[in-house]
């Protein structure tokens, strides 16, 4: 059995704090933005995130994301642009930052979601890095 595609779009929407076509909205977890120049596994395997130069993970609040469509697959992306602090130093000594990760903590916590970059490069020192609006799609089938 196989989810339909209003399941996809209900799911999509409770998980990151939209309305729910399930009836009351449940709490969604808090959703932290992060990189790893490496890739990751489902389980968080083999993840390496910045740790110096500045780099935190960055909240998104549940105004922060579309509502989920009602298609095949469900989408669901990011509706602001989401802007890490400057780096003060190159992160992770220049290494490609080649995945995006999703994390319900600032530091440690759940790993709930990853996808690669379009793009992948480094965050240099006085680097910016942004995920540009629409651009970190969530999408369930």
């Amino acid at each position: 059995m196989s989810f339909s595609n209003r399941t996809a779009q209900g799911l999509l929407d409770t998980l990151f704090g939209k309305t729910s076509v399930f009836g009351a909205l449940a709490t969604a977890p808090a959703w932290w933005i992060g990189f790893s120049s490496t890739t990751v596994g489902e389980d968080a395997s083999g993840n390496t995130e910045p740790s110096a130069g500045a780099y935190a993970r960055i909240t998104v609040a549940a105004s922060g994301w579309t509502i989920a469509s009602l298609a095949d697959p469900s989408l669901l992306d990011n509706n602001a642009a989401i802007t890490f602090v400057t780096a003060t130093a190159d992160w992770l000594a220049a290494a490609n930052m080649i995945e995006a990760t999703a994390w319900d903590a600032v530091t440690a916590g759940n790993f709930l979601a990853k996808g690669i970059l379009t793009v992948a490069k480094p965050v240099l020192n006085g680097d910016t890095a942004e995920i540009a609006i629409g651009d970190l799609d969530f999408t369930l089938d």
